[in-house]
């Protein structure tokens, strides 16, 4: 098995600096090592908050940095809620369910809306959509045949969830770019390449974020005038319960939709596509046996890829604990599932990419618990899809430029990777 890279473990817990945005731009191999140092001497650490555009300063936070902690916390949603906001910053409140919907939401709001938005990632409808995944897919490598070579995360790795979500709710192709961008700004916001002055970074996220709601406010009011098959319909038009999202409930939804849907299955798979080359022998074995392996093989990309780095939790009294770890009202806990993922004490090597390595029990789709990613089956079969038409079709396709990562604490991004087809 190859190795993808060793961390190097530079900086001493003190020196460490989760808040510091220079330390997000530190090489893979720092960070990972950082981590290690955590996990190893403090896994429970607390970091100072700082002022940013975004977010005022903060009265701090606790890391999360072991396996173990992170799903006790997952698990106590009584005890280490989402209602207060998931990102570590605290925004204005208007905020909280405009861009994180039910992501920062506690019960009964969120298993309410839950319930609701649930209608479309049932087994049957998820079934339904196999047909367009694949048809999806296929169409997108036979672009990529006619180029030859192509940026992958633009042409096919952003591609096919795209498609995805926007026929899910019935958004016209003509519109798919307009989303895409819209995408790339809420999550890509502090990365100089989406928003170019930090002064801008309110007006960016607050414009992108309203002209996506608008763009699905406007469908929903067709669906109620004429109602389709598509999820917008079902969203909109109660059943024989009642229930239905309003405008205010659904504009929300639809950009943690194509914001969660999007960005993190196209990170995943733009992060499979730079494992794959790294490690020559893991593509090989994959394609020896492309369906006898897929389903490990998947779950070790989303675990290498961990496309969303943290999310936060409030402790809601006095006494929680965690960890041996005691903790106060309103103090902030921050799940980081990167770490969580190459923790040393679950994981056998956890250094080194397996696509055959089970059992795996990531928590790349976040922690167990009520936030557990809904579309979670539906990212494992688009990653399914989309790497075995490439191995089948693409027998020889690599990367052929290191991976432009996005400067992000909370998105493990890559804006850009070089491919061919045939290489060399």
């Amino acid at each position: 098995m190859a190795q993808t890279f060793v961390p190097r473990s530079d900086l001493t817990v003190d020196e460490i600096d989760l808040s510091d945005p220079l330390f997000w731009a530190l090489p893979e191999e720092e960070r990972e090592g950082a981590f290690a140092t955590l996990r190893a001497e403090a896994p429970i650490s607390f970091h100072e908050e700082r002022d940013y555009v975004v977010f005022p300063q903060g009265p701090g936070y606790y890391a999360l940095t072991r396996h173990r902690d992170v799903l006790d916390a997952s698990r106590q949603p009584e005890l280490f809620c989402s209602g207060k906001g998931s990102n570590i910053g605290d925004m204005p409140e208007p905020f909280l369910d405009f861009f994180g919907s039910m992501i920062n939401m506690d019960d009964p709001r969120h298993a309410r809306l839950r319930r609701i938005v649930s209608r479309g990632f049932t087994p049957r409808h998820l079934a339904d959509l196999q047909d367009s995944v694949e048809r999806r897919a296929t169409e997108i490598v036979d672009r990529l045949l006619e180029k030859g070579s192509c940026d992958f995360v633009t042409d096919v790795a952003a591609a096919l969830p795209l498609a995805i979500i926007c026929d899910m709710m019935g958004i016209p192709e003509s519109q798919y770019e307009f989303v895409f961008d819209r995408t790339n700004i809420i999550l890509g916001a502090g990365d100089p390449e989406y928003v170019s002055d930090i002064n801008e970074v309110v007006p960016a996220l607050l414009t992108a974020g309203y002209e996506l709601a608008q763009l699905v406010q406007e469908l929903g009011a067709e669906r109620r005038a004429t109602p389709t098959d598509d999820l917008t319909s079902a969203l909109v038009n109660a059943d024989v319960e009642g229930e239905k999202l309003s405008d205010e409930e659904l504009g929300p939804f639809f950009v943690l939709l194509v914001v969660a849907g999007n960005e993190t299955t196209r990170n995943a798979i733009a992060h499979g596509m730079h494992l794959l080359t790294q490690n020559p022998d893991q593509k090989a074995a994959w394609q020896a046996d492309v369906d006898g392996l897929a389903t490990t093989a998947v779950e070790e990309i989303v675990r290498w890829a961990t496309p969303v780095i943290h999310f936060r939790r409030t402790v809601t009294q006095d006494g929680a604990t965690l960890g041996g770890q005691e903790f106060k009202e309103g103090d902030k806990v921050v799940l980081f599932y990167n770490s969580a993922n190459r923790d040393e004490a679950l994981y056998e090597d956890p250094f080194t990419f397996d696509i055959a390595r089970d059992p795996n029990p990531h928590v790349g789709f976040g922690g167990p618990g009520p936030h557990f990613c809904l579309g979670a089956h539906l990212a494992r079969r688009e990653i399914t899809v989309m790497f075995k038409e490439l191995l089948t079709r693409t027998p020889d396709i690599a990367a052929v430029s290191e991976p432009d990562r996005l400067l992000s604490n909370f998105i493990h991004g890559i804006k850009h990777l070089d491919v061919d087809v045939a290489p060399g």
